[in-house]
């Protein structure tokens, strides 16, 4: 069985170096291209300090004809919003199936990668999280939601490193959203500032200081007790183990289809 042929966007930044270096280490994968905005034309490999690997870093306006030249099976963009939604079409177009880590993502751009997806009729996994653990913390939550219901206030702490560029993090929106279905028709409030008596609400509070890699704390209070279920990342290698999992799972699934990342951990 051949290979699966994976291409990075943003693959010179710190988590592209990693997904690729994974990816070297990975069974049955191998790195067919890579995209970003600096060290057009070098070797990839020697500019992460991997050694050579014959991959030239492409500019990201020849993403169609160099994921096609080069029989990309699957695209990987940990990138920003701006760049992921006008690339993850581009990739679709070119028949390439998508695992997409950005965060941020309007509601418009990912209707728009979604209506990409189904029309070219590739696979796509989207998640604000690839931690194995996250996916866990995911079901703690919901389960927590699900018996503690309305008695109890819901408070979320979220905190990320001094260079991340969206608040609150794609993770903690996605918990808010997890509990705020369990629980039904809860309002979003994010920080608060002056006279703001709680309503019907969960709180979200952003943190953002030195290198944290990220940390997520989810408070269910009552008059009496209060619950805290809590994940923290130690280092980034916990979302690249689970971006290249997804990449490895996306291409043998149903095609038109954008998966979770709850959908690979099951």
């Amino acid at each position: 069985m051949s290979a699966t042929r994976v291409a990075l966007v943003g693959a010179c930044g710190k988590m592209g170096s990693l997904i690729i270096r994974r990816i070297l280490a990975t069974d049955g994968m191998a790195l067919s291209a890579a995209f970003d905005l600096v060290n057009i034309g070098r070797d990839v490999g020697e500019v992460i300090g991997a050694g050579t690997l014959n991959v030239p870093v492409s500019d990201s306006k020849d993403l169609s004809s160099v994921l096609k030249e080069s029989k990309t099976d699957v695209l990987v963009d940990f990138t920003v919003a701006p760049a992921t939604a006008a690339n993850a079409p581009i990739a679709a177009a070119a028949g390439v199936n998508l695992i997409i880590g950005t965060t941020g993502l309007t509601a418009e751009q990912k209707t728009n990668i979604t209506q990409a997806v189904v029309k070219n009729n590739v696979a796509a996994v989207i998640s604000s999280n690839y931690s194995i653990g996250v996916g866990v913390f995911f079901k703690l939550i919901k389960e927590a939601a699900r018996y503690l219901g309305d008695g109890y206030d819901v408070e979320i702490i979220e905190a990320h490193h001094n260079q991340k560029k969206d608040a609150p993090s794609g993770t903690a929106m996605t918990a808010a959203e997890i509990i705020g279905k369990e629980m039904g028709g809860k309002d979003f409030v994010f920080g608060r500032e002056g006279v703001c008596p709680r309503g019907k609400e969960i709180g979200i509070h952003a943190i953002r200081g030195g290198d944290i890699v990220g940390d997520h704390t989810v408070m269910f209070i009552g008059n009496s007790e209060r619950i805290e279920l809590r994940h923290q990342a130690h280092s980034r290698e916990i979302f690249v183990g689970g971006a290249v999992m997804a990449a490895k799972w996306v291409v043998s699934q149903k095609k038109g289809v954008v998966y979770e990342m709850s959908d690979v951990l099951s």
